[in-house]
């Protein structure tokens, strides 16, 4: 038996793990818990993973496997197979940051491929995006790439870039993975997002607001939370899936 607080702990893990393919950090966890300090986290973390709902993986940021759920939780029924999060094939790695499944993609470019097990979608990729410092806005189509249907959400279009650095390598966003992102000019606190900044420069951060200003965070300690006025970040996009080569 869980306490109610490894339960709510145990669930909200899994919906992240759902919703962006990757889990929260001990920061989400403490907000979502109400908790007061990290400790706590690590607390029941432990307790989870003594109990064999969860594993911790070894040298690997933010890495938290879920093993199972117990048939009392609410996400019981919802749940896939058991490590919910990236799937990996020999060759590419695929991850789905929240999506909805099954869907197609409305844009006029993108032209459904048949092949293998699952369908898939010919999105283009428009340059590269800096995970890191700003760099000038990205604007023209530099390939093609073959995306899962069930990857992209059934409204809205859909573009590929890039990625240029390593400023968000803890939310498992690696330099040269190719980001899969729904158009939209608006985003939930949280949100990993393509922000355009002064109307020249591109980035992909985490966006929250605070205080009437916008506040562009790293998954990566060693670069510094961005804040700028309100009126100086558009959002172009939120991150809906990952593509790596390996």
């Amino acid at each position: 038996m869980l306490t109610k607080k490894q339960l709510d702990l145990l669930e909200f893990i899994h919906r992240r793990l759902q919703q962006d393919g990757v889990p929260p950090s001990f920061d989400e966890m403490k907000v979502a818990l109400d908790l007061r300090s990290k400790s706590g986290i690590h607390r029941l973390i432990t307790a989870l993973e003594e109990r064999g709902f969860i594993r911790r993986l070894a040298h690997r940021a933010r890495a938290i496997e879920i093993l199972r759920l117990p048939e009392n939780s609410k996400e019981y029924s919802n749940r896939g197979p058991a490590g919910a999060g990236a799937a990996t094939g020999p060759a590419t790695g695929v991850a789905n940051f929240g999506s909805s499944p099954g869907g197609s993609v409305q844009a006029e470019k993108d032209q459904p491929r048949q092949g293998g097990t699952a369908a898939a979608i010919e999105l283009s990729v428009m340059g590269r995006i800096a995970a890191g410092v700003p760099i000038e806005a990205i604007n023209q189509i530099s390939h093609q790439v073959a995306v899962p249907q069930a990857m992209l959400s059934s409204n809205g279009r859909h573009y590929a870039l890039e990625v240029r650095g390593d400023s968000m390598i803890n939310a498992g966003i690696n330099d040269g993975d190719i980001v899969v992102i729904r158009e939209t000019d608006t985003a939930d606190d949280g949100d990993i997002v393509v922000a355009l900044v002064a109307d020249e420069e591109a980035t992909l951060k985490r966006l929250f607001r605070r205080d009437g200003a916008i506040s562009l965070e790293a998954e990566n300690p060693a670069y510094p939370t961005r804040v700028y006025p309100e009126d100086q970040v558009k959002v172009q996009g939120r991150l809906v899936g990952l593509i790596r080569n390996y």
